[in-house]
């Protein structure tokens, strides 16, 4: 299969500068907008913050099932069908959001959004660039994820600027005319790349179904998947953790803002991460820091400036976890079945980041605190750190050099 990134001489601008785009706002409007309108729909409407935050969850666990078949459907049809369809749905279901009158309205608008998250958030936006930029996939996906790392920073402040003046029904009407405006076009016509399915080599030792019986994906899985319950608890809770702790709505959305910031400084250096280290103890290293940086938001009483530097080095430590699950597929088992394996891989940490914000809400009551589920979370990334150690495939499981079929 020949890829753009295979040709000498032609890095293909227009998919990676939509993706960068659209990406941005995709998660700004579907993901990080709800932290910062957590709060005020939970005093309009007098439902519970673990309930509300119980329907935030229920969209990622969709997303997280929905996300196999789709990968499928990736690998056949390429992303920009797909990325067209999700965010034809994306725009009802922000609206549907608006109109929810009663929880199950609210939690059914939920079960849309998470069906249009597993389209256009990262996973297709990786099998994209992946499979159009071939050798040079490592490159454009830290371009996209550097960009991508922005949303939290564009659109928490400009969330909360608007929820200040309006409504937060009225916050997501406008967010809904976002998307229309901005992402729907482009990826009608930004994503119009030549696409064709992905070569199967069944004498390949590395073909999907071996993979994905294997140990060390099954243990990768695992450990991804504790890594990432503690690190999107930890980014959802992080307002209330920060309005514990004595900072306005406002001051928190900031500081998740800058978490923005932190996610692009972090990304800047994968690079070198990745030249200096194999693929085990980059895996182990990267965990452990996003573990010791949620531990350090739950040990850290203040002041506010404290908290914030905090906040960014967490961002940090998630930026690089991204380009991480981006290129565990890759790294050890080539990019032939990109798409199929890293929806496989990714389902499990999905579930987990999609529980993750109400088991957080939910455990703040019986611990005593935030500051103490901040701990317990830290602790479950030094685990899964553990575990990401013995995740390395067999010699027989290891990828193929780079060729014209990868």
């Amino acid at each position: 299969m020949d890829t753009l990134g295979n040709r000498p001489g032609l890095w293909p601008r227009r998919p990676l500068i939509t993706l960068c785009i659209t990406e941005v706002t995709s998660w700004g409007v579907l993901y990080y907008a709800f932290p910062v309108l957590l709060p005020s729909i939970s005093t309009d409407t007098g439902w519970s913050i673990p309930a509300v935050t119980a329907g935030f969850s229920i969209g990622l666990v969709v997303s997280a099932v929905a996300g196999v078949p789709v990968g499928r459907l990736l690998d056949r049809i390429g992303p920009r069908p797909v990325m067209t369809s999700g965010t034809l749905l994306a725009i009802p279901a922000t609206l549907a959001l608006a109109a929810a009158r009663t929880l199950p309205e609210f939690l059914g608008a939920w079960v849309l959004a998470g069906l249009a998250m597993s389209a256009v958030l990262y996973q297709p936006a990786f099998a994209a660039l992946t499979r159009w930029y071939g050798p040079r996939r490592v490159t454009a996906l830290t371009v996209l994820t550097l960009a991508a790392g922005l949303a939290s920073t564009v659109y928490a402040p400009i969330t909360a600027a608007l929820v200040s003046r309006l409504s937060w029904r009225q916050t997501y009407v406008v967010l809904a005319v976002v998307l229309a405006v901005i992402t729907l076009p482009g990826h009608v016509f930004g994503l119009r790349l030549p696409w064709t399915a992905a070569e199967v080599h069944p004498h390949r030792s590395h073909a999907p179904d071996a993979v994905a019986r294997s140990g060390a994906f099954v243990t990768l899985a695992a450990a991804m998947s504790l890594a990432a319950f503690a690190i999107y608890a930890a980014v959802v809770n992080l307002i209330p953790l920060l309005h514990q702790r004595g900072l306005t709505i406002s001051e928190g959305a900031v500081a998740l803002g800058l978490g923005g910031v932190g996610q692009v400084l972090g990304r800047l250096g994968y690079g070198r991460l990745t030249a200096a280290t194999n693929v085990r103890n980059r895996t182990a290293v990267v965990l452990l820091a996003a573990a010791a940086t949620i531990v350090l938001l739950g040990v850290l009483p203040g002041p506010a400036l404290a908290l914030v530097i905090a906040a960014v080095l967490a961002g940090a430590a998630r930026g690089i976890y991204t380009l991480l699950q981006a290129t565990a597929v890759t790294d050890r088992w080539g990019a032939a079945h990109y798409g199929r394996l890293n929806g496989l891989l990714s389902a499990p940490s999905t579930l987990a980041a999609a529980l993750a914000p109400w088991a957080g809400a939910a455990l703040a009551g019986p611990l005593g605190g935030y500051p103490a589920v901040f701990l317990t979370l830290g602790l479950l990334g030094v685990l899964a750190a553990a575990l990401a150690t013995l995740a390395s495939p067999a010699a027989r499981h290891r990828p193929m050099r780079p060729s014209a079929g990868d």
